[in-house]
């Protein structure tokens, strides 16, 4: 009789440790993001030349200008798309570090669609095209990682690390060589027809119908995670390959997909920077957005629902720093510096200690 209610009273510690887990996540995440922007605050207060002005820009300036919160909303998108990108990857087992030439394949694949395809397709036809070239050139790129880490061994993040850091030469050369718009002093392609630009929401600012294509693309992968074998098998597969075997299936076999699906949606964040961002595609374009996707995935903890938020509070921490650069001064390596903070704290690892949280390096775990 003893036994059973120890077994019982070991079983619901089980549960109930559990249940507390996803809450001291979340609290971590949110204490790092506070942490991040007390950090930034201080930079602001010491490096600007006029502090008031310049938090002020920082804080409020994002929320109630149409133009900044227009920006933030739709680099929140990008991110969102990114991050998701990252999160998949997490989840299956793999690592994505060649997002930044995903991106840049997927937009680049999508403007020279977007300008050599025939005037007499519907402009409908002609943007799902580009979309699908853009899938497809990050998809490609996300993939031939999964195969190289499947089939030879090869280390994910070395190979699409390298793979990017190959791809990103060669489209700036394109993008100032040969498909450079002759007539323009700018290091870019011509500029997309209006027709063929995604719908604006919110002028003069940047933001599209993408965003709400962003928060589609998440609720689906936030349903299909949970809610379809494949989904269960991914998740099982990157957190505990061993029972994955025991089930009756290997977890190197989900790793080129989850590669491949990880590059497509880096190649949508392209698609969805040159066709409704940009208007072109011009050097550099990405603007880190695929190693910013990576910051969001750790807020976020994996969580495709949860990337939303934290892709709006990153969005947010760097438009408040553009603000505050534009008004009052504030030196453009303070505002990458800011980015830089937000960085470490959020790859700090949160753990719960009884009612209390803190950081694993400050003793709350090993």
């Amino acid at each position: 009789m003893l036994d059973k209610e120890k077994w019982n009273k070991k079983t619901q510690d089980k549960k109930r440790d559990k249940k507390s887990l996803p809450r001291g996540v979340a609290t971590g995440s949110i204490l790092a993001l506070l942490a991040a922007v007390l950090l930034s605050t201080i930079l602001i207060a010491l490096t600007a030349d006029n502090p008031g002005d310049a938090l002020k820009s920082f804080f409020i300036t994002p929320w109630t200008s149409l133009y900044f919160l227009g920006n933030m909303l739709d680099r929140s998108g990008l991110l969102i798309v990114t991050g998701l990108g990252i999160a998949l990857a997490f989840k299956g087992g793999t690592f994505n570090l060649g997002g930044e030439g995903q991106v840049y394949a997927g937009g680049l694949a999508a403007v020279f669609v977007l300008l050599h395809a025939p005037e007499s397709l519907a402009p409908a036809v002609t943007i799902l095209v580009a979309l699908a070239a853009s899938l497809a050139a990050g998809g490609i790129l996300g993939a031939v990682s999964g195969i190289l880490k499947s089939r030879f061994g090869v280390d994910e993040l070395i190979s699409s690390f390298l793979i990017s850091s190959t791809v990103a030469p060669v489209a700036d050369y394109l993008i100032s060589g040969p498909l450079r718009d002759p007539t323009s002093n700018l290091l870019a392609t011509a500029r997309i027809p209006a027709r063929l630009l995604l719908p604006r929401l919110m002028e003069p600012s940047s933001l599209n119908v993408s965003l709400l294509g962003a928060v589609l693309v998440a609720l689906f992968f936030a349903f299909f995670m949970v809610s379809t074998v494949t989904g269960y098998r991914i998740r099982l597969a990157g957190s505990n390959p061993i029972f994955a075997r025991f089930a009756g299936f290997s977890p190197s076999s989900y790793w080129m997909p989850v590669m491949g699906v990880s590059g497509a949606l880096h190649g949508l964040a392209g698609f969805f920077a040159v066709a409704g961002t940009y208007g072109l595609c011009h050097r550099g374009f990405s603007g880190g957005i695929g190693w910013n996707g990576i910051a969001v995935a750790l807020i976020a903890r994996n969580n495709p629902l949860a990337l939303i938020p934290s892709a709006v509070a990153f969005a947010w921490l760097e438009t408040g720093a553009s603000a505050a650069l534009l008004s009052s001064g504030l030196s453009i390596e303070t505002g990458t510096f800011i980015q830089a903070v937000v960085f470490l704290l959020v790859t700090a690892r949160f753990v719960p200690l009884g009612r209390k949280i803190l950081p694993a390096w400050l003793g709350g775990g090993k």
